[in-house]
């Protein structure tokens, strides 16, 4: 099967620059917002010997703040970009061209994984002039931003073709996605927690996200790592099906 590399690029370089051209709200508030964040925080729990898991509070949430900072930009990117197409009446220009539905979706996962890791490395630096940090993992924190931001950039592409408005798509951002991440154990170790508590956080696919990142920067988990990769590897497959489908059949795009 031949790959339309040169339509797969353009498509790429189309949702790349539309972030980029905003730079300041797409890869510059996400930094300012989580240093606020973290600020408040540690400035409301407290400062000196508090600590989580060994290791000072401050250490242990900074990890979280920034996943959660790279899921939710990395979803928002190919949501917004599907939903401002179908809402400007502009959806025929993505899927006119001799582009088939899985080079669509990798396109747009692609952008959207771009964005996520952008906002990764803006908001790490930022966050290490706050609390300095050693990554003891290095490779690993670059899977795990991958896989997370890959996971969301497809549920975000899944998100644009179901909401038939921006009401719908911030119902999925405010009701799944900002309880999943607070609930994730980005403050608090899932230890802490009563049995039946801690085992429902080990069934939220984001304490696997935050769990294994927080591990390949400081070497603490609270989950088993092989598990996390699985589950995520797991849903990235699932979603990816599941868009390059509602691509391939038009789903809510072509009526």
């Amino acid at each position: 099967m031949q790959v339309n590399l040169i339509g797969v690029q353009t498509l790429y370089y189309r949702e790349v620059s539309r972030f980029l051209k905003v730079w300041n709200q797409t890869l510059t508030a996400p930094m300012v917002t989580t240093v606020l964040f973290f600020i408040i925080l540690t400035v409301a729990l407290g400062r000196g010997d508090r600590e989580v898991g060994g290791m000072p509070f401050e250490l242990f949430i900074a990890p979280g703040l920034i996943m959660m900072s790279v899921v939710q930009n990395a979803f928002a990117n190919t949501s917004s970009s599907l939903m401002l197409q179908k809402f400007q009446g502009v959806i025929v220009d993505l899927l006119m061209p001799p582009l088939s539905a899985a080079e669509i979706t990798f396109s747009m996962v692609m952008g959207g994984v771009t964005r996520g890791m952008m906002v990764a490395v803006t908001v790490a630096i930022a966050m290490y002039f706050c609390v300095p940090y050693h990554i003891e993992h290095p490779f690993l924190s670059l899977v795990y931003l991958l896989l997370s931001s890959s996971m969301l950039a497809f549920l975000g592409l899944a998100t644009g073709i179901w909401a038939q408005s921006f009401d719908q798509m911030s119902a999925i951002t405010n009701y799944v996605i900002t309880p999943l991440s607070f609930l994730s154990g980005t403050f608090y170790s899932i230890g802490h927690l009563p049995p039946f508590w801690e085992h429902v956080s080990l069934a939220n696919p984001f304490f696997y996200m935050i769990d294994g990142f927080r591990y390949s920067i400081t070497g603490y988990a609270d989950g088993d790592i092989t598990t996390g990769l699985l589950v995520l590897i797991g849903i990235n497959i699932a979603l990816a099906v599941l868009s390059w489908q509602l691509l391939a059949r038009g789903w809510r795009l072509k009526t």
